[in-house]
């Protein structure tokens, strides 16, 4: 049974740690990445199956892939603090030479990044390879992804979605982070996305909704059904409904705060809603 109070009590730390991670730099995105604080946390600590440290490798445990990188404070301070790398190295987030590039990269050999993942669109076809090669080596996990709503206006990703099904690739779990929001405005404004149950279904992927994606409790128990729909000859989608800047009332339901820092005052303001749980770094 998960602690959901302590799970809780990490998504409020990370907040803090996207507030401050994009705040120090004047650089970021902190909107989408308050939004997908609970999916990152569920994820790591409640959800993947994870082995003892970290290879590129993957087998003998289940792998996530994050296709839109620029939330990657949140994807960074969930990692440092599951361990995989020190939660003080968050300090040098987009600094010349860090690990901690604007958008996940691998040539610095950052423990849990396995793409680089700056251009949108792609993080569905990169795992899509890792689950066929999980097949072929007998390695029963399962490999998951987070991918915006925005970024399925891509065309690449609707490729990847008819391949995936016509393969019968069932092994893999692709979460889309239904906030309505990107750089320029609205999804609608932008380039309406229609239904998205409707499209997925239509290319014969197995479909549920996770209706409060910043509800701990129902991001787990939408993710625990994801998993017992996998491995039945189709692959798993779920529409996880969030708000963007979850947490920080000012950049709440708005495309304002997609790639934009705070200031010294709104700093104050988004930590001071935002209790620190676990110690800042």
């Amino acid at each position: 049974m998960a602690d959901i109070k302590k799970l809780e009590d990490l998504v409020t730390q990370v907040r803090r740690d996207i507030l401050r991670q994009v705040h120090k730099v004047n650089s970021g995105h902190p909107g989408g990445s308050l939004g997908c604080a609970e999916f990152f946390v569920a994820l790591y600590q409640e959800i993947m199956d994870r082995k003892e440290g970290f290879d590129m490798d993957g087998l003998g445990e289940d792998l996530f892939f994050l296709s839109n990188g620029h939330i990657s404070p949140v994807f960074y301070s969930v990692l440092a603090r599951s361990g995989y790398f020190p939660v003080e190295e968050l300090n040098t987030f987009r600094l010349l030479d860090s690990r901690l590039q604007g958008h996940p990269t691998t040539h610095e050999g950052l423990p849990g990044v396995r793409i680089a993942s700056g251009s949108l669109g792609q993080g569905v076809s990169v795992a899509l390879g890792a689950a066929e090669a999980k097949k072929l080596n007998g390695c029963g996990h399962k490999v998951y992804v987070l991918m915006g709503d925005g970024e399925l206006q891509e065309g690449q990703n609707w490729e990847a979605i008819m391949y995936a099904a016509a393969n019968k690739v069932d092994n893999v779990i692709v979460t889309v982070d239904l906030n309505g929001q990107q750089i320029d405005g609205s999804t609608d404004d932008v380039l309406a996305l229609g239904s998205m149950r409707a499209k997925f279904e239509a290319f014969g992927w197995e479909v549920l909704d996770i209706e409060k994606g910043n509800h701990m409790q129902s991001v787990i128990s939408g993710l625990e059904k994801a998993k017992t729909l996998s491995g039945k000859g189709k692959p798993v989608c779920v529409l996880m409904h969030t708000v963007m800047g979850n947490g920080v009332d000012f950049m709440m339901h708005t495309h304002a705060w997609h790639g934009k820092a705070p200031n010294d005052e709104q700093l104050a303001t988004g930590l001071a809603q935002n209790a620190e749980t676990l110690g800042d770094y």
